[in-house]
């Protein structure tokens, strides 16, 4: 079972709980996502695999995922990317956000960027692509409809947009 830390408001530890009890009682807590660059400065996406069951076949960040108890967002991010992807890169820090919509667990995102040009080796589990996309087509995808995880929009507009 995986445990989270709960945080107040100001991003402070106030608990812990398991995942599923975090998104039953609307708790509060941290995800950490990873921005990939390739060196034609395209965002690499993963599509999530119709396996997950938060946003399944959602173009996603490279990487996202809970940050564990005791974990520091690169510690997780780091994992998530090994988990998710197979590899790691020099991680450098673009910000942490405070994120919230109506009737979902409020949370802190912490954003990391790094660049790197692969080979990935995705989990299938996971994910079910990985494509390297310009700002400029992702913003047409967005527009045209196409299904993208509300996190991701969100740093994209906070960021890029």
């Amino acid at each position: 079972m995986e445990y989270l830390d709960i945080v107040d408001e100001n991003d402070n530890v106030v608990g812990k709980a398991a995942k599923d009890d975090i998104y039953e009682e609307l708790l509060c807590h941290r995800i950490a996502h990873v921005l990939v660059f390739n060196d034609e400065g395209k965002m690499v996406l993963q599509k999530r695999s119709k396996n997950i069951s938060f946003c399944p076949d959602h173009w996603s960040t490279a990487v996202g995922g809970h940050v564990q108890t005791g974990e520091t967002y690169e510690e997780a991010a780091l994992r998530e990317y090994r988990e998710e992807l197979g590899v790691t890169s020099d991680l450098l820090f673009v910000g942490k956000d405070f994120y919230s919509v109506p009737n979902k667990p409020k949370k802190f995102l912490a954003t990391f960027k790094t660049q790197f040009n692969g080979p990935f080796s995705p989990d299938p589990e996971a994910v079910s692509e990985v494509e390297a996309f310009s700002i400029e087509d992702i913003m047409k995808m967005i527009e045209n409809g196409e299904k993208f995880h509300p996190e991701l929009v969100f740093i994209l507009k906070k960021y890029y947009f």
